[in-house]
């Protein structure tokens, strides 16, 4: 599936300080894709950003467009929060 970031997830990326590359990885390739309000999805992985502590890189994605919108991007700390158990 192709990706396109609107304006607030670029701007994201850059605020958050994550690297284009993870979050691309996480798009093609995501350890939950779980669902959010309306037609949205969460795409998520538990990543380790450096120095040994894991963080849970969420990206919002409508994918009822052509190509797919991502409307934010951010990690977080507390992965129980929103890691969904099978």
């Amino acid at each position: 599936m192709k990706f396109k970031l609107s304006k607030h997830a670029e701007s994201e990326l850059l605020l958050r300080r994550i690297p284009r590359e993870l979050l691309d990885a996480v798009l093609n390739n995501p350890q939950q894709v779980v669902p959010e309000r309306g037609n949205k999805k969460a795409y998520q992985s538990q990543l380790d950003f450096g120095g040994g502590r894991i963080f849970l890189l969420r990206a919002i994605v409508d994918d009822t467009p052509n190509p797919a919108m991502v409307v934010t991007v951010y990690r977080i700390i507390k992965i129980s929060k929103y890691w969904r158990q099978p």
